[in-house]
C-alpha cells in the first residue's frame, strides 16, 4: 500500500501523539499518508478526500468503536476498508492496539490481512409535514423515545405485512455487525458479523413479547408512529449508529432496508470471530 489515510478523534488523541507515531513510520516505509482530526460529536463528512478519493488504498481509524462506526458512514461512498486502531475501551470492531501498531502495520503493508465486507442499514425517514430524511448505519438504527420517560407505540410492518404493535421504550434494527452493541445490551442474539440479517430487537418492551425477531438481509422494515396512549402525540428519535438523530411525531414513519453499498473492514487478527467472542465474555 503505498496511499494511506488516518482518521484521528481528536478527544483520544488531543495532541497528536499516536498519530504522528503511525505517520512516521509509514512514510518511513514509503507511504503517503493524510491526515484528518475528527471530533466524535460531529458531523465533519470528509470532505478533504474530494480532492483524491482514488488515491486512498485504506484508512486507519485511531479511536474507538464509536469512531469506526462514524468513518464507516462517512467513507461509504469511497469504497475504502477501514482498519481500526484501540485508543479507547476494549471494543469488538477495532482489533489492532497502539502498543502493538508497528507490526500491525508491517502485516498491513505486507499484506497479511484479511478484507470483510459487512452490510449496512440505510433508513429514510418520511415525514408527515415535512421533507424526508435519509442516513446509513453500520451498527444500528435504534427508534427511541426523547424527552419524556413514557412507554412509546411502535407498529412494525416487514415487506408491507403487518407484524406486531409493540409498547417498548424502543427499537432496535441492528446488522450482524451491530449485534455485539446495543442489541446484545437489551438481550438480543450475538450474531457472526458476515452473516447476511437484519435483527428486531424491542427495549424494555412492556408485554411479554420480548423477543428478536431475525429477518432475511433482502426485508424491508417499516415502523410506523401510531398515537400514544390516551391518543397522544408521540416524538422519537431515530438514531443512526449513535451519531446522527432525526426526530420522529406521531404520522410519521421510517423505512428500513439493506444498503446498497458495504463498509470493508480489514482483519490482520488471525482469530476468528467465535475465539474472539469466547475471549471477551470471559473478562
Amino acid at each position: 500500500m503505498k496511499n494511506i489515510l488516518l482518521i484521528t478523534n481528536k478527544e483520544k488523541d488531543p495532541e497528536g501523539k499516536y498519530t504522528k507515531r503511525i505517520k512516521f513510520y509509514l512514510e518511513a516505509k514509503g507511504v503517503n499518508v493524510t491526515c484528518i482530526f475528527e471530533k466524535y460529536s460531529e458531523e465533519p463528512g470528509v470532505d478533504e478526500l474530494e480532492l483524491h478519493p482514488d488515491n486512498i488504498e485504506c484508512a486507519l481509524v485511531l479511536g474507538g468503536d464509536g469512531t469506526l462506526l462514524k468513518a464507516a458512514r462517512d467513507m461509504m461512498v469511497y469504497e475504502v476498508p477501514l482498519l481500526g486502531v484501540n485508543l479507547g475501551t476494549l471494543g469488538y470492531l477495532t482489533e489492532v492496539e497502539i502498543g502493538n501498531i508497528e507490526h500491525a502495520l508491517d502485516r498491513l503493508l505486507s499484506g497479511e490481512f484479511v478484507l470483510e465486507e459487512r452490510m449496512m442499514l440505510e433508513g429514510r425517514v418520511y415525514h408527515k409535514d415535512s421533507d424526508d430524511e435519509y442516513d446509513v448505519a453500520l451498527n444500528d438504527i435504534v427508534i427511541a423515545r426523547c424527552g419524556t420517560l413514557k412507554m412509546q407505540k411502535f407498529d412494525i410492518y416487514v415487506n408491507g405485512r403487518f407484524l406486531h404493535g409493540y409498547s417498548a421504550d424502543g427499537m432496535i434494527v441492528a446488522t450482524p455487525t451491530g449485534s455485539t452493541g446495543y442489541n446484545m445490551s437489551a438481550g438480543g442474539p450475538i450474531v457472526e458479523p458476515s452473516a447476511s440479517i437484519i435483527m428486531l430487537t424491542p427495549i424494555c418492551s412492556h408485554t411479554l413479547n420480548t423477543r428478536s425477531i431475525i429477518l432475511s438481509s433482502d426485508d424491508e422494515v417499516i415502523i410506523d408512529i401510531p398515537l400514544g396512549r390516551d391518543r397522544a402525540i408521540q416524538s422519537m428519535e431515530a438514531s443512526f449508529d449513535g451519531a446522527h438523530n432525526i426526530m420522529l411525531n406521531t404520522g410519521d414513519r421510517i423505512v428500513i432496508r439493506r444498503a446498497a453499498k458495504t463498509t470493508g473492514i480489514l482483519k490482520l487478527n488471525t482469530e476468528n470471530f467465535l475465539e474472539i467472542l469466547h475471549k471477551k465474555m470471559a473478562d
